[in-house]
């Protein structure tokens, strides 16, 4: 496998295409939709409503959490997790400003 040339791009590309990179699965955007419409920090119900192994669920979160789109709390043995609001709009702001500057050029 080659080296991906980070370095030749710029802050926003990186930041882009690592966000684009972490959303890019399934799984995690149906656990970013079922814990955006809840009204409370999410615990165990992830792995029953989502239909997947705790592991697998657990490696979604830490994905959605390198990005820190999520945000956990420990409540005894549980972790609870909850949107990270102030994220969750810079990367709706950062994707908005990449779809409205983006120049559509069609022949």
């Amino acid at each position: 496998m080659g080296i991906t040339k980070t370095q030749i791009f710029n802050a926003k590309q990186n930041q882009l295409a690592t966000t684009f990179k972490v959303l890019a699965h399934p799984a995690r955007i149906a656990i970013l939709e079922y814990i955006s419409l809840q009204n409370a920090c999410i615990c165990n119900d992830i792995v029953e409503e989502i239909g997947l192994a705790q592991p697998t669920i657990s490696q979604h979160l830490k994905e959605l959490k390198s990005i820190d789109l999520i945000k956990g709390e420990i409540e005894g043995k549980k972790v609870c997790y909850c949107i990270n609001l102030e994220r969750w709009k810079e990367i709706q702001a950062l994707l908005n400003t990449f779809f409205d500057t983006t120049k559509i050029n069609c022949c």
